[in-house]
């Protein structure tokens, strides 16, 4: 399925608000929502939407430690990699894990409810023995631009 701007802009306008109504909607992207029902249920058919999720707003919860850990493996066999992101997996505290370029090989984020979570969950990971050589821990302060949206129209202009 090719997408044309229309696509690209309901793609970019669900990702904002999943619960926009679609006469709303419509309205946003110049379409009756007639049509613009059927391209949301293209778009979801094709895979192009992966699901609708609600933004909790974590701090109103209690507080957490948001962690990026530079990680760098002993081996750069396939094997070494399977190995470690099948561990990396399976730790509910990894909400993100990147295989990046550069000085190491993943940049991995964990959330977790303060320090001492986090240095046990780093030393359950070593003691598995799944590869890792060495990582680095970056704490974050604050967070004062975080964007739950990509920006579908200027990456992708149609």
């Amino acid at each position: 399925m090719k997408l044309d701007r229309i696509d690209i802009k309901i793609l970019y306008e669900l990702q904002k608000n999943g619960r926009i109504t679609n006469v709303e909607l419509a309205e946003l992207v110049n379409l009756s929502p007639s049509p613009c029902l059927m391209r949301v249920k293209k778009l979801q058919s094709e895979g192009y939407i992966a699901g609708y999720s609600a933004q909790i707003n974590i701090a109103k919860l209690g507080q957490t430690l948001t962690v990026f850990t530079e990680v760098t493996l002993k081996n750069h066999r396939q094997i070494d990699f399977a190995r470690f992101l099948a561990a990396v997996e399976k730790v509910d505290s990894v909400v993100e894990c990147h295989l990046v370029s550069g000085g190491y090989d993943y940049l991995v984020k964990f959330v977790t409810a303060g320090i001492a979570e986090y240095q046990t969950t780093m030393e359950r990971l070593i003691d598995m023995e799944i590869g890792i050589d060495k990582y680095f821990s970056f704490v974050v302060l604050k967070s004062p631009i975080v964007k739950a949206h990509m920006p579908l129209t200027s990456l992708f202009p149609v």
